[in-house]
C-alpha cells in the first residue's frame, strides 16, 4: 500500500523548481515506491515567488519564513534549496523537528556546518541525502562497476574537470554566491564539491591534497533588486568578489592512486564541461557529462595502442531502465534529480540510507576546507 508523504521545498530558485519537478515525476519512473510525495508547502522570502510556485506546481500552501515549515505537522520531508549560508540553520532545525532532509550541496559554508547538519540528522533518527547528482548518471554507475570489478586493473590516476562559463560575464551580478559570509567558498563549493564526491565515489577516500586557487574577475556590480540564477547587472556599485573563480588540485588516495581535479566558473567557451578520465594498469574509462549516455572504455591485453570503444548505456546500467527502454536514448540533468528523489524517498520508506548521505557531504566539505588551507599555505594538507 502506497502511503502519502507530505513534502516541502525551502527556497524556490532554479534548484527548488528542479526538486519540485522531481517529486512530481518520481512515481512515473519508479512506481514501486511505497510512498507518494505530496507537495504541502513552499517557503521563499522573495515576495510573490512562493505564490507563483504554488500556482504553477500545486503546493497546498506557501510561507515567507522557513520556520513555518519546521512547525508544520503536515510536512514529513523537506528539500533545502536555499542559499548556502542558510543550510546549517535550516537543516539542523528541520532535523530537530523530525523532518527528513534532502539538502543541496555543499551543505553550508564549511565542514563544521555540514557536520552540524549530519549530527542533527543522526540524533533525530531521520533520513538525510545530499544533491550529489552526477553519481546518478548511468554511465558513472557503469564506470564504478568496471573499476570495482578489477577488469581495468589497479587504478593509477584520475583527472576530473568541472569547467563552466556561468560566471564568465564581467557584468554578472554580485549576488550572495560571491560573498564569503553567504556563499562561503566560490567554485570550490559550487563545482569542486561535485568533483570530490565523484572522486570518492569512483576511487575511494582521499588522504592528502595540494591546491591552488584564483579570482579572475575581482569586482562585480551589486544587483538593485531580487536575483535568480546568474543575473547580469550594470549600474550598481562595484563590490569585491570574495571567493574563488578557479581551483586546481592534486589528490592522493588511500589506494595509492593519484588525481588531478580542476574547476572553474569563468571559463569562456566552456558550458558544463564536466567529466573524468580514470586510468588503470590494464584499461581506462572516459566520461563527459555533455554526452551523458556514453562511456569511453579501453580494456584488453594490448597495453600499448589499445583502442577506446564508445559504450552507449542502456537498461542494466544504473537506473537507466526507469527512463528509457533501449540504449542510446538520451537522459538529462533533471532525470538525475528524479533518481535522487527516488533514493531519498526509498531511504525514508525503508529506514536505511540510499544514495549520498550527510556523511558524504562532510567528507566533501572537509576536502574543500583542506583545499582552501592548502592554497593559502602553499603546502600539501593531510585529510587523515
Amino acid at each position: 500500500m502506497v502511503r502519502t508523504l507530505g513534502v516541502a521545498v525551502v527556497g524556490f530558485g532554479w534548484m527548488g523548481r528542479v526538486h519540485t519537478q522531481a517529486y512530481q515525476r518520481v512515481l512515473h519512473h519508479f512506481p514501486e515506491l511505497p510512498v507518494r510525495p505530496e507537495l504541502v508547502t513552499v517557503a521563499e522570502e522573495v515576495p510573490g515567488r512562493a505564490e507563483e510556485a504554488a500556482a504553477r506546481y500545486g503546493f497546498a500552501s506557501t510561507a515567507r519564513d522557513w520556520r513555518e515549515v519546521a512547525a508544520d505537522p503536515r510536512v514529513h520531508a523537506v528539500s533545502v534549496t536555499a542559499p548556502n549560508f542558510l543550510h546549517r540553520e535550516i537543516g539542523v532545525a528541520m532535523a530537530e523537528a523530525g523532518k527528513h532532509l534532502w539538502i543541496e550541496k555543499p551543505v553550508g559554508l564549511s565542514a563544521a556546518d555540514a557536520g552540524a547538519v549530519a549530527d542533527a540528522v543522526a540524533k533525530a533518527g531521520v533520513q538525510g541525502t545530499v544533491g550529489f547528482n552526477y553519481r546518478n548518471a548511468p554511465a558513472v554507475a557503469y564506470a564504478r562497476d568496471l573499476l570495482a570489478s578489477g577488469e581495468l586493473g589497479t587504478v593509477t590516476h584520475v583527472r576530473i574537470r568541472l569547467l563552466s562559463d556561468y560566471a564568465a560575464h564581467p557584468d554578472g551580478a554580485l549576488t550572495w554566491r560571491y560573498e564569503r559570509a553567504r556563499g562561503g567558498t566560490g567554485v570550490l563549493g559550487d563545482l569542486a564539491s561535485h568533483g570530490v564526491d565523484l572522486a570518492r565515489f569512483l576511487l575511494g577516500e582521499i588522504t592528502a591534497l595540494a591546491a591552488d586557487t584564483a579570482v579572475f574577475i575581482p569586482e562585480r556590480a551589486r544587483p538593485t533588486g531580487a536575483t535568480a540564477g546568474h543575473t547580469l547587472a550594470t549600474g550598481g556599485a562595484l563590490g569585491p568578489v570574495e571567493n574563488e573563480d578557479y581551483v586546481s588540485c592534486l589528490l592522493r588516495f588511500a589506494s595509492g592512486a593519484r588525481g588531478v581535479l580542476e574547476a572553474c566558473r569563468v571559463s569562456v567557451g566552456e558550458q558544463n564541461n564536466y567529466g573524468f578520465e580514470v586510468h588503470g594498469t590494464r584499461g581506462a574509462v572516459f566520461w563527459d557529462y555533455r554526452r551523458m549516455g556514453e562511456l569511453g572504455v579501453s580494456r584488453g591485453t594490448s597495453y600499448q595502442d589499445q583502442p577506446v570503444a564508445t559504450v552507449f548505456v542502456g537498461p542494466g546500467h544504473g537506473e537507466y531502465g526507469a527512463f528509457q527502454p533501449g540504449a542510446a536514448n538520451a537522459m538529462g540533468y533533471d532525470d538525475l534529480k528524479v533518481v535522487e528523489a527516488r533514493n531519498f524517498l526509498r531511504s525514508i520508506a525503508e529506514g536505511t540510507p540510499c544514495g549520498p548521505t550527510l556523511a558524504d557531504a562532510v567528507h566533501s566539505a572537509t576536502a574543500l576546507d583542506a583545499m582552501s588551507r592548502s592554497a593559502t599555505q602553499g603546502t600539501w594538507v593531510s585529510l587523515g
